[in-house]
């Protein structure tokens, strides 16, 4: 079968060069862990590496019928773990009862509701490493006080430590995007449970990024109804100035509110 054309609307841009695959491959670690789940193998660059980890097996999910075509004919060995689904609709505890790990050159258009969905399941994925677009890896791995620091950093650095390992130039894609590329690592860890309401954490977070150039007194006035609590410093500053602590202890300040 002759190569896999690129469809502009899956957000295909095939990775062409072997050397920058193996570095990304290589840069997961999945100690302790037997699955690996690849999201968007494409015609298998990464898959050919992964294949040679024997340590853990390797599944993929693929949405392009083409791409599926072509990894059955090129990767036989893989068997009934080409999965020919959408990776967001998907039930993953049906397919891995055990933790596993992810890793993908990701669609840019939706990396960031993988991540979201990486959330999801939280509990069953301690690693994941993805290229997606430059500025979006750089955002997810910043820490507050950048004007990148966002909704996403926040919740996923709540459960995560994410490093920003290394940019990928255009020129090796086919064919090329039209920005960088970012590979990340994400790790999870201790923690379990927020120190907090999760569901008031996430709609607070959410309310203050939305409009992110406000004060936190005024991005999220409807949540505070105690005129004590108005006065707290950290009210006094802006979303992309607080830590995970800190949006843990103001999601506790409102809680408990009088």
């Amino acid at each position: 079968m002759t190569n896999v054309r690129a469809k502009k609307n899956l957000g295909q841009h095939f990775l062409t060069d072997k050397n920058i695959a193996l570095k990304i491959v290589d840069s997961l670690q999945a100690e302790k862990l037997n699955q690996v789940l690849e999201i968007g193998p494409g015609m298998g660059v990464l898959t050919q590496f992964l294949l040679q980890k024997e340590n853990y097996q390797t599944t993929v999910v693929e949405i392009d019928r083409e791409s599926v075509a072509y990894l059955q004919t090129h990767f036989p060995e893989l068997g009934d773990r080409i999965l020919s689904k959408d990776f967001l609709r998907m039930n993953l505890h049906e397919h891995f009862s055990e933790p596993f790990a992810i890793i993908g050159n990701f669609p840019y258009n939706i990396s960031s509701q993988i991540f979201f969905k990486v959330l999801e399941y939280r509990d069953q994925i301690p690693e994941v490493v993805g290229m997606i677009q430059k500025e979006v890896a750089e955002r997810l791995a910043t820490g507050p006080g950048s004007k990148a620091y966002g909704i996403l950093s926040v919740f996923l650095q709540a459960f995560y430590d994410i490093e920003y390992l290394f940019t990928v130039h255009e020129h090796v894609f086919n064919p090329p995007p039209k920005v960088k590329s970012g590979v990340i690592r994400l790790r999870r860890n201790a923690t379990q449970k927020l120190d907090c309401n999760e569901k008031l954490f996430f709609q607070l977070v959410k309310a203050g990024f939305n409009q992110r150039r406000k004060t936190l007194r005024n991005s999220i006035k409807a949540f505070i109804r105690d005129e004590e609590l108005r006065q707290d410093p950290l009210l006094a500053k802006r979303p992309e100035q607080l830590s995970v602590n800190d949006f843990e202890r103001l999601t506790r300040l409102i809680e408990n509110q009088p």
